[in-house]
C-alpha cells in the first residue's frame, strides 16, 4: 500500500469517526430547539466554508462556478433541492439526537446505502443484483420486525435514510467539488437560517448568547460540520470506492454504541434481531459491491 492510500484511509477513517461522534456535541447544545441549532449549523458552516474558501485562494474558481450554476436551469434546480434535503436531514438528526433516539438515527445509517441502491433504481433505472434484491428483503423484514414489536413505525430511520439518499441522487444531477457544494448549498439557506434567528423570542444569536460557552458551540456547529466533509473529499479520491464503502460503517457503528452505552437508550431483543437482519444485509451488500460499483455517500 502506498503513502497516498495510507492518507486516504486515515482521512476517509477519521470522517466517518467523527460523524459517528457528532450526536455528543448536539448533546452539547440541546438546551436549545431543533430548529434553532440547525439554524446555527447551516449559518456558521457558511460562514466557516467561505473563510476556507478565500484562505485556499478559490474565491475567483468559486464565483465562477456559482456563475455557472445560475446559468444552468437543471444544475440550480438540483442543488437548491439538495440545500432543501440535506437541512431537513439535519434537522431530523440533530432532532432524533436531542429526543433519546441515537440508536433510530444509527439504524437509518446502516440502511441508507440500500436506500441509495433503491432510489437508482427507481429514477435512474438502474439494474439490481440478485444479491442487492436479498440484501433490501433482509433489510425490510428488520424494519418490519421494529414496527410491529413496538407498534411505532420507525419514521426517524427512513426519514434520515430516505432524505440522504435523495440528497446523494439530486447531488450527481450537480457535478461539483465537495467544498463548493457544501459553500453554495448554505449559501442558499442561510439568508432563511438569519431571518429565523433573528426574529424568534428568545433567541440564542443574541450578543450575551453568542459571546458565552455555549454561544461558541452553537458558532463550533459549523466547523463540527465543515471538517469532516473536508477530510472524506480529501481522503475518498485516494482510496478505491469498496474501502470507502467499508469506512462507512464507522459512524452507524459508534452511534449505535453511544446510544447503548452512553446515553442509555433501550437496546431490546427486537432491536438486535432487525440490527442482525440489517447487518447480514450490509454484508451481503458489500460482497455485490465488489462485483459493480456502489454509491457511497458523505455523511453528517
Amino acid at each position: 500500500m502506498n503513502q497516498s492510500s495510507k492518507q486516504g484511509i486515515i482521512y476517509t477513517a477519521l470522517a466517518y469517526i467523527l460523524w459517528g461522534f457528532l450526536p455528543i456535541y448536539w448533546k452539547l447544545v440541546s438546551q436549545f430547539p431543533a430548529g434553532e441549532i440547525l439554524a446555527h449549523r447551516i449559518l456558521w458552516s457558511f460562514v466557516f466554508m467561505i473563510a476556507i474558501v478565500v484562505v485556499l485562494r478559490k474565491w475567483h474558481p468559486f464565483i465562477k462556478e456559482c456563475k455557472v450554476i445560475l446559468k444552468d436551469k437543471k444544475k440550480l434546480t438540483g442543488i437548491s433541492l439538495a440545500s432543501v434535503i440535506i437541512s431537513i436531514n439535519w434537522l431530523t438528526y440533530i432532532w432524533a439526537v436531542n429526543n433519546d433516539h441515537v440508536i433510530q438515527a444509527s439504524l437509518g445509517y446502516y440502511i441508507n446505502p440500500l436506500v441509495s441502491i433503491l432510489l437508482g433504481m427507481i429514477v435512474l433505472k438502474e439494474t439490481l443484483t440478485r444479491r442487492q434484491l436479498l440484501s433490501f428483503i433482509l433489510a425490510a423484514v428488520g424494519v418490519i420486525n421494529l414496527t410491529f414489536s413496538f407498534g411505532v413505525f420507525p419514521w426517524v430511520s427512513l426519514l434520515l435514510a430516505f432524505s440522504f439518499g435523495l440528497y446523494g441522487l439530486l447531488k450527481k444531477t450537480v457535478d461539483i467539488s465537495a467544498m463548493f457544494g457544501l459553500t453554495i448549498e448554505t449559501m442558499i439557506i442561510t439568508p432563511i437560517a438569519l431571518i429565523y434567528l433573528l426574529f424568534i423570542q428568545g433567541s440564542s444569536f443574541a450578543v450575551n448568547t453568542m459571546f458565552s460557552g455555549i454561544g461558541l458551540l452553537l458558532f463550533g456547529a459549523g466547523i463540527a460540520t465543515a471538517v469532516p466533509l473536508l477530510l472524506f473529499a480529501s481522503g475518498a479520491k485516494q482510496i478505491p470506492l469498496t474501502m470507502v464503502g467499508f469506512l462507512q460503517y464507522f459512524a452507524p457503528t459508534i452511534m449505535l454504541i453511544l446510544g447503548v452505552f452512553v446515553y442509555d437508550e433501550t437496546f431490546s431483543q427486537a432491536h438486535l434481531i432487525s440490527f442482525g437482519l440489517i447487518w447480514i444485509a450490509l454484508i451481503i451488500f458489500m460482497g455485490a459491491a465488489h462485483r459493480r460499483p456502489s454509491r457511497v455517500q458523505r455523511g453528517n
